[in-house]
Order: structure tokens, then C-alpha cells, then sequence
């Protein structure tokens, strides 16, 4: 019995291949025209795309915007709790706080999202004017490896972002490196999160979110009630903005860039830091660590704060404190990799070094010598003055 071939068999053509080649090289000629239009008409592609960031930032968190209502509810409900902290932490730093903060906000997550890229944007603004005169309008080839970078670093502050998101509770808000003045920060309270943690937990619901807005209205207390604190964030960050905007003029320069950013890691290779650190100079690390240090401070003076007043404040405070750190440290092997993947894991150690320096200053002197800290950026600690505080002790009493 013969067999015949199917009729939707087809010989192999060469022809076929030729069209096909054509037809891919008549589409990429389009899409380069596309593209070279597209830099024309709207210039070089910047560092980051904000619009694609707030996009994958969504995309991670997917929820539906509260109602008027909700706002208006929660945010005097926080108000009251702010009110409540007030007295307890002027009594223990010391210092009224120079007028009350006029501005609390309860946020879904979205929201908080939006605000942060705002803050973001203007961080980077900096960087960005650099960034715009490295690029080379005339040059194809650097503006489609642009285009790339940008995606890549867009989508990747995206996830942070909507990693965040979802977990940040509380947020005392200054905005840095702004054009204008700002005399008082905002203080943001991301509700959803704050249901779902107390919820988890199982934790009393107002001493949990009194707990939060004591944490918080510390750092309005910080920034504040010692304005000084602003103005040498700012200095600092501007210093290390323009080491970066250095380094984007050195690395866009081709090879010779990409060979000195590979010979700076390898000569950090045996020093075991971070790969953050591994990429810089000297006066940047020296300058980073300077950051760090008044980091570390800032959050471990208002970790103290919660443990000095708590017990005072909160019928449950030991409770809570027990159970937020069991659950920071039963956290997935995938969140932990992320964390150290970000750079997150050294904000987290900000605040055990900067609590475990007040700390020792406080058991050994007194809370009255750790507010020294407060009255000016010579007064502040070094990172190797907070790995021995006894260093700081000492120079604190010299100078006086």
C-alpha cells in the first residue's frame, strides 16, 4: 500500500530565507528611524524613566484607592496618636518640638509609592543633569544603550519600590535637596500595612499604631527641633552627588571608564565590604561613611527613644518590640536575598549599631551627655568613634 507526503509539507526554499532576511532588515531600518525621530523630537534618554518605575511599582502592589473618607479618618486618628507622643519625648531629649507637625497623611500603598517617586525624582535631578551631558546626541549606537540602561534601572527601582511598599509602615518625610525652603516635614502612616502586621501579629491595634507614630514623630523631633541636621544632610548628600556625577563622566568616556570601575572593584576585593562600597573611591567611602554614621545616629537615637518611653506610653510595648523583631528575623532565604541584593541589610544595621552606641553612652554617662550629638556636626560620631563609644565619650569631654 503506497503512502503519500502530506500536502502541507513545503520543500526548504532558499528564497525564503532571503525574503525573511529582508523583511528583518526593512523592520530594523524602521525601527532605528523610529527611534532616531524619537531622540530628536524628545532628546537623549535620561538615567531613569519615572512614568515606567511608577508602572512596575503598581504592578507589585495592585490595590484600590481609599475613599475620602478614609482618608479623613485615619488621618485624624493619627493625628491624636502624634499629639499623644509630644510630651514624653520633650521630656526625655529635652527640647520642645518647634511647632507641632501640621502634616500627617494615612496612605494606601500606591500613594506612598507616588510620593516617594516624587522624592526620588528630585534627588536624582542632580545626576540626571549629568547624566544628559555624557550622552552623546550624535551617537546611535550610546543613545540605544541608553535606552536599555534606562529600562533596566527603571524596572529595578520599580521593584524596590513596590517592595517597599508593601512593607514600610511608617515614614518621617524631609524633603531633601528641594529648591525650596521646607520648614516641617510630613509624617506618613501606610495603613494597609499597618492592618496587615497587626493583624499578623496579633497585636493590640492603637498601641501598635501609637508604637509606630512614636518611632516617627522622633525623627520630626531630629529634624526639627535641631534644623542644623537638614542643612548637613543636604552638604553631605550633594558632596556624594557629585562624586557620582564624576563618575558618570569617567565611565560614559568608553573602555578607559569600564576599565577604572573594574580596577576600583578589584582593589576592593580583600577589604569585605559591601558591593556598594566596592565600586568606590576613597573620598567617596569616606564620605559615604560620613552619611552612614549620621544615618546610623538618626535611627538609633529614635530607637532609644522608643525603648526609654515605651514602657510609659504603651501597656504593651514589650510585646510588640518582642514580636516585630521575631518577625524581622523569620524572614524568607528570597526576602533576605533581596534585602542584601538592595543594600537594605545596612539600613537594618544602622539601626543596631546607632541604638547600641546611645545606648552605651546613655548606661555610662547619662542621657544628657548622648544629646551632645544634637548640638552640632562636629559633635556627631564617626563610624569608628560608634564602634567604640568610649572614643566619642572622650572627645565629647575634651571639647567641652
Amino acid at each position: 500500500m503506497s503512502t503519500t507526503r502530506s500536502t502541507n509539507s513545503t520543500k526548504y526554499d532558499p528564497r525564503l530565507l532571503g525574503l525573511g532576511l529582508l523583511a528583518g532588515a526593512a523592520l530594523g531600518l524602521a525601527w532605528v528611524n523610529t527611534k532616531q525621530r524619537q531622540y530628536a523630537r524628545d532628546g537623549a534618554p535620561g538615567l531613569l524613566e519615572w512614568e515606567r518605575v511608577r508602572r512596575m511599582a503598581r504592578q507589585i502592589i495592585n490595590e484600590e484607592a481609599p475613599s475620602a473618607q478614609w482618608h479623613a479618618q485615619w488621618e485624624e486618628y493619627y493625628r491624636g496618636m502624634v499629639a499623644r507622643c509630644y510630651p514624653l519625648i520633650t521630656e526625655e531629649m529635652g527640647r520642645p518640638l518647634p511647632a507641632p507637625v501640621d502634616k500627617i497623611d494615612a496612605f494606601s500603598r500606591t500613594e506612598w509609592i507616588d510620593a516617594n517617586i516624587t522624592n526620588f525624582r528630585q534627588l536624582f535631578e542632580p545626576i540626571e543633569a549629568i547624566y544628559s551631558k555624557v550622552n552623546n546626541p550624535n551617537n546611535l549606537g550610546t543613545l540605544l544603550m541608553g535606552d536599555v540602561s534606562q529600562n533596566l534601572l527603571s524596572t529595578q527601582l520599580g521593584v524596590l519600590l513596590g517592595y517597599l511598599a508593601r512593607r514600610v509602615l511608617g515614614q518621617y518625610d524631609l524633603a531633601l535637596l528641594g529648591k525650596e525652603p521646607v520648614a516641617e516635614g510630613r509624617l506618613y502612616f501606610v495603613e494597609p500595612n499597618i492592618a496587615g502586621v497587626c493583624n499578623e501579629l496579633g497585636l493590640d491595634s492603637d498601641d501598635f499604631r501609637l508604637w509606630i507614630a512614636l518611632h516617627e514623630t522622633t525623627h520630626a523631633y531630629e529634624f526639627e527641633a535641631y534644623p542644623w541636621v537638614r542643612q548637613h544632610f543636604n552638604a553631605l548628600l550633594e558632596e556624594y552627588f557629585g562624586y557620582l556625577s564624576d563618575d558618570l563622566v569617567t565611565f560614559g568616556s568608553g573602555l578607559g571608564g569600564a576599565r577604572s570601575l573594574l580596577d576600583r572593584a578589584r582593589s576592593n576585593l580583600s577589604s569585605r565590604e559591601n558591593w556598594i562600597e566596592m565600586v568606590m573611591s576613597p573620598e567617596q567611602r569616606d564620605l559615604f561613611n560620613r552619611l552612614q554614621a549620621l544615618m546610623s545616629i538618626i535611627e538609633g537615637y529614635s530607637n532609644y527613644i522608643m525603648n526609654a518611653v515605651g514602657a510609659r506610653l504603651l501597656p504593651s510595648y514589650d510585646t510588640i518590640k518582642e514580636r516585630i523583631e521575631q518577625r524581622a528575623e523569620h524572614r524568607s532565604t528570597i526576602e533576605k536575598l533581596f534585602i542584601r541584593i538592595t543594600g537594605l541589610a545596612m539600613k537594618m544595621e544602622q539601626y543596631r549599631l546607632g541604638e547600641s552606641f546611645i545606648n552605651s553612652v546613655v548606661a555610662k554617662r547619662g542621657v544628657q551627655v548622648a544629646n551632645k550629638i544634637w548640638e552640632g556636626p562636629d559633635m556627631l560620631p564617626t563610624m569608628d568613634e560608634l564602634h567604640d563609644p568610649d572614643a566619642w565619650i572622650a572627645r565629647v569631654a575634651t571639647a567641652a
